[in-house]
């Protein structure tokens, strides 16, 4: 277990240290599973409680990727042996993910979450959640879980929902790549900083003037962040995504999912090849994760943090339970040959009360796995 996450202490100013934990698993670009969320949980409370502890750095192992997801291939060994059923592994998988992506964003020490490669899925609940978000030239996020029958989780319902008119659902929908340029942009990230200068960034950190815990060690590490910055700012690639804002705002309005899907499939994208992916993405995508994205960002628009993970708890077990989850890690990622066999071929064929039953509550409140969240 210890070799998937390395944790080490680095020595910083006047005798403090700052924690530095490395996701470790390059060959499969450091997906997570349940033995890394239970070791990150374990060490990022250590750490918490610990006086000599200043601030926390997370990274991933080997060149391309931060953290490409969650091991939903595991996932899919459960399902299958259960159809029609919640399986207790996944219940408790989605229980302790979102648990500690719960404390990343309310951790009492700064978090600096340093996001170069590949950020998708279970790998952006981690970053999201951090204090202070760095990216690289290359960082390519997404969240691709429209192909696998899931939906954004992770703390999607709230971040999401913090970004640019629509962009949020267009994201979701789509599972467009964002760069660099488009995270600072979309309120995703905080920060650019060259990949080659992350060691000199981890000697600047040790080297700040740590002394008494308090908030102004949250300070220092944004003024630390920011010296970075400008140190490196010319190499912050142009944006992508984001230079299509008013489009994307534009056809996200309606009130309707089969609206919004029809919006995004008929816009003109001659020559904007990101545009010709995503669009094509949302056609061979999940209709039914398109339609509980839709109905997932209303919902939380007026939910707390907690609140938003507690839904995203009972959405993950429903997907698990009504086979569109299954079928599409099969088809992307056991199997391989890309042709899920969805349930739901059309957005017409996705009913209200299909979409109730998606939220229909597996708990009562004082039961619900994440009921005591906040006091976690």
């Amino acid at each position: 277990m210890s070799d998937k996450v390395l944790f080490s202490r680095i020595s910083a100013a006047n005798g403090k240290k700052i924690g530095h934990a490395r996701l470790n698993k390059p060959q499969s670009l450091n997906a997570l599973d349940i033995d890394m969320v239970r070791a990150l949980m374990a060490m990022l409370l250590e750490w918490q409680q610990d006086p000599q502890i200043v601030a926390v750095f997370v990274d991933g192992a080997g060149e391309k990727a931060f953290c490409a997801g969650g091991d939903v291939v595991a996932m899919h060994s459960v399902m299958k042996k259960a159809p029609a059923t919640v399986p207790l592994d996944v219940v408790t998988f989605f229980t302790e993910e979102y648990r500690l992506d719960y404390l990343i964003h309310t951790y009492a020490k700064p978090i600096i979450a340093w996001g170069s490669g590949v950020v998708m899925g279970g790998g952006l609940g981690l970053f999201a959640g951090a204090s202070h978000r760095i990216v690289t030239e290359t960082s390519r996020v997404a969240m691709p879980e429209i192909s696998i029958g899931l939906y954004p989780d992770v703390g999607g319902s709230w971040f999401l929902n913090q970004m640019p008119e629509g962009m949020g659902l267009f994201l979701g929908l789509t599972a467009a790549s964002v760069n660099a340029a488009d995270m600072l942009t979309i309120k995703l990230a905080d920060y650019f900083v060259a990949d080659a200068a992350k060691d000199d960034f981890l000697i600047g950190l040790a080297s700040v003037n740590w002394d008494a815990i308090d908030s102004s060690q949250q300070q220092k590490c944004t003024a630390l962040c920011h010296r970075f910055q400008k140190l490196y700012q010319s190499g912050l690639p142009a944006p992508i995504v984001t230079l299509q804002q008013d489009l994307i705002a534009a056809c996200t309005q309606d009130n309707d999912v089969e609206l919004v899907v029809n919006n995004i499939l008929n816009l003109p994208c001659q020559e904007i090849k990101w545009l010709q992916k995503a669009q094509k993405t949302l056609a061979e995508g999940s209709k039914l994760t398109a339609a509980i994205v839709f109905e997932q960002l209303q919902r939380a628009k007026t939910m707390t943090l907690a609140d938003c993970f507690r839904m995203e708890l009972t959405l993950s077990c429903r997907c698990a339970q009504l086979g569109e989850f299954q079928e599409g890690v099969r088809a992307l990622l056991i199997d391989k040959d890309r042709n899920p066999k969805w349930q739901y071929p059309s957005i017409k064929d996705i009913t209200p009360e299909l979409i109730t039953q998606c939220f229909a509550p597996l708990w009562s409140p004082s039961s619900h796995p994440l009921c005591n969240l906040e006091k976690s």
